[in-house]
């Protein structure tokens, strides 16, 4: 979704057809409808690429100046029909018969969904890297025909093939738009696959991902290498200057991403098949440059128990009811020698002193791994409504040469603190978003701190940003919070509203009650059982 004031060309167009897509819902939640609306989008995405590129083929056989040139009709078909000739320059091989304009023609007939899950099983059998990605449940009794041949004529509209032919990425724009449609309808589960774009470029502007290998061990839906491809391409660089990893254990999210990253024409290495990254480790080996990532916060059900003596925890077990450190420390295993990762989590993991993860904290400190932390203010992400914070760890703070042209001074001893609580505007009653130009000006102080030579010297700016010794940061008991070392403490408490505060007690105690009712419950069925056995 566009910030305040960045407004695009297509965004009309994208507000129009999500209202179109959306009256077609009924009764269908936002769950499950998501996948049937993305996956007819990426059908007819790859039909166009395949179309577009057809024509451009046709147009070069019969061109007397082209290598392509044929001289008889058979030998031009011979081409046109040749899979090798799209899938060499990235075109999937849509088949005949299963093409959207195959679709549109049948878009009356009574078994549509029956010819879009076939279409969708031609396509993934002729594009091995689709195998087992695409959707195939449009034919089932609440998804009407009616229904089906709305969306399929929403995403026909004249409008939206003229922007196409312009040359504009308008349907990886329409895509990555529902996307945060679907995550804001979804609340709380919307925040599994995707991660506000606001946050995504914010992260990607703080390390600047111009070549290398980058790295999300829970990529969601893909937005993180969706927005460091553009990072590197707005600055002149290739798509190819960057590797792209990552790993899903969501199986329907894993597809997602798939599908968003397919959309974009970025190839990316996800692994086989999805798989948790603490227990199914699909890249053991990786050492990676730039490591972006948005974990799910807090979770307690990791299987932390079954890990104690792994390798990865090389600051001490992560305790096995909550994820946070395990998360940053796997990362941290994954970083190459020079590597940098922007990790999000919540503002507890800043301050927890529970469990070990105080120790861990502090070791981490002492070892020279963090190198930024960055508190941001609440309401940014549709699942949760608590202040969140950006960890910036890296392995060497010495000064050195990024590339060439893009110096690092020494930040050995050091780590920077910057509070951007209050920054952001409220885009509706319940979410609020970064502008532009709060993520330039947060950006610009962390670079112009590493020693970015395009930029006026760092200075601290007392209540936004503070660069700070280890030494100090050991002073306030390796407490992490930016508002301690800014001076804004009087509001480091808690940037919760009430309001939300009061709910989240509420939700805690009455979890807590469940868990009394049913701990009573095992013990009286117990006591039962010792009685029958008498």
């Amino acid at each position: 979704m566009a910030p305040r004031g960045t407004k695009t060309a297509s965004l009309g167009l994208e507000d129009a057809l999500w209202a179109s897509a959306n009256q077609l819902r009924s009764s269908m939640d936002a769950a499950e409808y998501k996948h049937v609306v993305l996956g007819l989008l990426f059908l007819k995405y790859i039909s166009d690429k395949f179309e577009f590129h057809r024509v451009r083929l046709n147009n070069l056989v019969q061109d007397e100046s082209s290598d392509y040139f044929m001289p008889t009709a058979a030998a031009r078909q011979s081409v046109l029909d040749d899979r090798d000739e799209y899938t060499a320059v990235g075109v999937f091989w849509v088949p005949e018969g299963h093409r959207w304009s195959d679709l549109r023609k049948a878009a009356k007939q009574a078994d549509l969904g029956a010819r879009i899950d076939t279409a969708m099983e031609a396509v993934e059998k002729d594009n091995p890297s689709l195998k087992g990605v695409l959707p195939k449940n449009f034919n089932r009794r609440e998804l009407t025909a009616l229904t089906l041949a709305g969306l399929i004529d929403t995403f026909s509209r004249d409008d939206l093939a003229a922007a196409e032919h312009d040359g504009l990425d308008v349907l990886g724009r329409v895509y990555e738009y529902f996307l945060a449609q679907f995550a804001s309808d979804e609340g709380k589960n919307g925040g599994e696959f995707y991660t506000p774009r606001s946050v995504v470029s914010l992260i990607v502007e703080m390390l600047q991902p111009f070549n290398g290998r980058v790295y999300d061990p829970c990529c969601g839906s893909g937005g993180m290498f969706v927005q460091a491809e553009h990072f590197v391409t707005a600055h002149g660089g290739a798509r190819n200057d960057i590797s792209v990893f990552g790993q899903e254990q969501n199986p329907t999210t894993w597809r997602l991403a798939k599908m968003n990253l397919a959309i974009r024409g970025i190839e990316a290495n996800l692994g086989p098949e999805w798989g948790d990254s603490f227990h199914d480790n699909k890249h053991p080996d990786l050492r990676a440059d730039f490591i972006l990532a948005n974990p799910p916060f807090n979770v307690s059900n990791w299987g932390g128990e079954r890990l104690t003596t792994d390798p990865r925890w090389e600051y001490g077990t992560p305790p096995p009811g909550n994820a946070n450190y395990a998360w940053l420390q796997h990362m941290f295993h994954h970083l190459a020698p020079t590597g940098t990762m922007g990790v999000v989590l919540a503002n507890g993991s800043l301050t927890v002193n529970s469990s070990g993860q105080a120790d861990i904290r502090r070791r981490m400190v002492q070892d020279d791994a963090v190198e930024c932390i960055v508190a941001l203010p609440s309401q940014l992400f549709y699942s949760v409504q608590i202040p969140v914070s950006l960890w910036f760890l890296t392995k060497d703070k010495s000064a050195r040469r990024v590339k060439p042209e893009r110096p690092q001074r020494d930040r050995q001893g050091e780590v920077l603190f910057i509070d951007a609580r209050e920054m952001g505007y409220m885009e509706s009653r319940t979410h609020r978003n970064l502008s532009p130009e709060d993520a330039a000006k947060i950006a610009a102080a962390y670079n112009a701190w590493r020693g970015d030579p395009d930029l006026p010297p760092f200075e601290d700016v007392p209540g936004f940003c503070v660069s700070v010794t280890n030494e100090q940061v050991a002073e306030a008991n390796y407490a992490l919070s930016p508002g301690r070392f800014v001076g804004t403490e009087e509001a480091e408490v808690d940037a919760m509203p009430v309001d939300e505060r009061i709910a989240l007690l509420s939700r805690t105690v009455r979890e807590a009650f469940e868990r009394r009712a049913e701990l009573q419950g095992r013990i009286v069925a117990a006591l039962d059982s010792l009685e029958s056995d008498e």
